[in-house]
């Protein structure tokens, strides 16, 4: 399904991944002690930072890539009862 926005300027537009369940070792995690996840899927992305002398700077990710960012990294939005974050690319820390 095609997201309805489009981010502006260097802005990234992700899908959170799921909050883990369980632990590794086979521990429930209850609902009160899930963190936020830092990892998600890129749904759409902006066309690039206007550089001083006026160029547009490309974007390093696109829609499709895994990536990691910051914990507190982004604004929380929901479209069609789904949840995403909207974030600068400098938020992103790695492509996975």
């Amino acid at each position: 399904m095609a997201l309805s926005m489009k981010p502006l300027a260097d802005r990234v537009i992700v899908r959170a991944a799921a909050a883990e369940e369980k632990t590794k070792s086979g521990i429930i995690i209850p609902d009160t002690a899930k963190e936020k996840p830092q990892r998600g899927e890129v749904v759409a992305v902006g066309e690039g930072k206007t550089a001083d002398s006026g160029t547009i700077i490309k974007p390093q990710v696109k829609v499709g890539d895994q990536v990691l960012y910051g914990k507190y990294a982004g604004t929380e939005i929901t479209v069609d009862g789904e949840d995403y974050l909207i974030m600068k690319e400098s938020d992103i820390f790695a492509v996975l």
